[in-house]
């Protein structure tokens, strides 16, 4: 019985975007906040090490744990002046990993709350996503 009720806990929590942390994923991509880098590991071999931007003071980059939820090769913000955001990959409601094109301000918090790379990385990430899968993808976001 008690099996059974932790694999519907597990369960419920893939359902709203939750991962445990022991939950296991072949791709990882974990922002750190604090060091605005993000690193990119594929079965526990680190692929790429990048830096992005995330909010800006006024703004939040939500902490935790969730499995893409769309991807959009080139998606435009509806809430922000339809900004793109190429090589989206949502996350939490609204929340993205994108690219962008302000590349001197990466390295440093400057986005909406969004995580933002290089253009060419994002099209990196997507493209691992993609080919892994997001149900083998795991999206952290620490500190």
């Amino acid at each position: 019985m008690k099996h059974f009720l932790c694999s519907l806990a597990v369960a419920g929590l893939l359902l709203v975007g939750a991962v445990p942390e022991g939950f296991a994923s072949s791709l990882v991509a974990r922002v750190s906040v604090s060091k605005q880098t993000m690193t990119v590991t594929h079965r526990g071999r680190v692929l790429h090490r990048w830096r992005v931007s995330t909010a800006r003071r006024g703004y939040v980059t939500p902490r935790g744990q969730w499995r893409p939820k769309r991807m959009h090769r080139m998606w435009h913000s509806r809430k922000y002046d339809m900004s793109p955001m190429p090589y989206s990959i949502f996350y939490h409601g609204g929340y993205a990993i994108h690219g962008t094109n302000a590349v001197s301000k990466l390295g440093r918090p400057a986005s909406h709350g969004c995580v933002r790379l290089d253009t060419a990385n994002a099209a990196r990430l997507y493209a691992l996503v993609k080919k892994i899968g997001p149900r083998n993808t795991r999206i952290v976001v620490t500190d």
